[in-house]
């Protein structure tokens, strides 16, 4: 049950749907008063959603900052989490990628570089429906295509959630006699907050490396002011649904 709630009360909550709850109750009350708030607050989100510089620096402040690699030490193994995989994509001889493609070409980097000696990939399959395919498979399958030995490559491709993952990936390095210290957990940036919380939760805390950045340098010119922007309202969409998953995880005891 809470798998399914959490899927889907965020969308609820998300900047388009309070900004037209706003302006539909500004359309249904008949108390003048409450009438012009509604609408002046649904106005009011609309251009703070809608608004590159604000999302831009809500995301920035919430993401996690990276690590060059020279200022890196070396890790045993790299915990690569899923969550990137585009399915039921014709024709599936391939593996289509979301933005958190970069979690699998840094992964694969590391492990080139010598930074990292082994990599686990964790994740099944994170949708209400269990369409029976599982991101980790797919990751190893280009992890491998690029380079990296089918035998360095462990695979976890049950969990459907974090919380899930960082138990399941517990046991793997206990088998594979591996100390959280010698872990390095990778995964996007805007994501890493909650993965980190659940592994810490799991008491195997760790490094971390963050991967495909949504947030950029801050910018101060007029059109990130004042010109509305859709991208604005999708990096707040990514950032609205993190925090209620952070908040639900916290409230199930998750982390």
């Amino acid at each position: 049950m809470f798998f399914i709630l959490s899927k889907t009360l965020s969308h609820l909550v998300m900047p388009l749907t309070i900004v037209m709850g706003c302006l539909v109750i500004s359309r249904i009350v008949k108390h003048g008063w409450w009438r012009r708030r509604f609408l002046w607050g649904g106005i009011i989100l609309l251009f703070i959603f809608s608004n590159e510089f604000i999302a831009n620096e809500m995301m920035k402040a919430w993401e996690v900052e990276t690590k060059p690699y020279d200022s890196m030490r070396k890790y045993k193994v790299g915990i690569v989490l899923t969550g990137a995989v585009m399915a039921q994509i014709k024709p599936d001889d391939r593996v289509y990628f979301s933005k958190g493609a970069d979690r699998v070409v840094h992964a694969v980097q590391l492990y080139k570089l010598g930074l990292i000696r082994k990599i686990v990939v964790s994740g099944g399959s994170g949708r209400i429906v269990d369409i029976k395919e599982r991101e980790a498979d797919r990751f190893k399958e280009v992890m491998i295509l690029m380079g990296v030995p089918d035998s360095v490559i462990f695979v976890e491709n049950e969990t459907r959630n974090t919380f899930e993952s960082a138990r399941e990936v517990k046991k793997i390095l206990q088998v594979l006699h591996y100390s959280s210290e010698e872990c390095l957990l990778i995964t996007s940036a805007f994501h890493m907050r909650r993965s980190l919380a659940c592994y810490e939760k799991a008491d195997i805390g760790m490094d971390t490396f963050s991967t495909d950045f949504y947030a950029h340098q801050s910018r101060y010119y007029p059109d990130a002011f004042f010109i509305p922007k859709v991208e604005a309202l999708l990096l707040w969409n990514k950032l609205v649904k993190e925090w209620v998953g952070f908040i639900a995880y916290w409230l199930a005891g998750y982390i």
